[in-house]
């Protein structure tokens, strides 16, 4: 989509910076090598998870610095008037919330694993890292996922008919086990937006 060139690079996190430190620190080192950016993401992710506060100082400080940079030209940036990015339809409240996918499934239970050891990664990374995971997942593990996506699409199809037919839709409220996975499915949705929308805004920096 067309973007805005005018509009800031979005800001870096700590650990972004460290990421970034390593890459050219690879690079160097091995010039000639083709990186395998999964491979290579983990072994950043489980080095930066045993580096102690003072290791982690001079990213921070990096971080901060460009904070700063990014709040200074955006209090200083007016979007154009054709800067590209689509406007959100307003949500109609009655009709059914719609199914997530097998990932999204994986994401509500990995993504507190995956925030605990990226304290300082913003959504869109923490949202590549859970990608990467559920890269590495074996068909097994998936297929748990699979399935409760299975079973949402299906609640789904569902009450979008009898939306069609009818206007509002209330859905029954799950038992037992069913009441947590629907509260996570639903609070999910909110972080679904929340990492596209920070995903978007990745790819027009890059």
């Amino acid at each position: 989509m067309p973007k805005d060139s005018s509009k800031p690079r979005g800001r870096m996190s700590a650990y972004a910076f460290f990421v970034q430190t390593c890459r050219e620190e690879h690079k160097k080192k091995y010039p000639n090598e083709n990186v395998v950016f999964a491979e290579f993401s983990r072994k950043c992710s489980e080095r930066w998870k045993t580096m102690n506060d003072k290791e982690k100082h001079r990213f921070h400080q990096l971080a901060e610095k460009d904070k700063k940079r990014y709040e200074g030209e955006m209090a200083n940036y007016k979007p154009s008037k054709k800067d590209g990015r689509k406007k959100k339809r307003a949500k109609d409240p009655n009709a059914p919330k719609r199914p997530l996918s097998a990932f999204f499934w994986f994401c509500n239970d990995e993504r507190p694993k995956a925030k605990a050891g990226m304290k300082d990664a913003t959504v869109g990374e923490v949202a590549k890292e859970l990608g990467r995971r559920w890269n590495e997942c074996t068909e097994d593990q998936k297929s748990k996922y699979e399935a409760l996506a299975a079973k949402d699409k299906a609640r789904y199809e569902k009450e979008l008919k009898a939306y069609k037919s009818g206007g509002s839709v209330k859905a029954a409220p799950a038992k037992g086990k069913g009441s947590s996975s629907k509260a996570k499915a639903e609070s999910s949705e909110e972080e679904e937006d929340e990492e596209e929308e920070e995903e978007e805004e990745d790819s027009d920096d890059d």
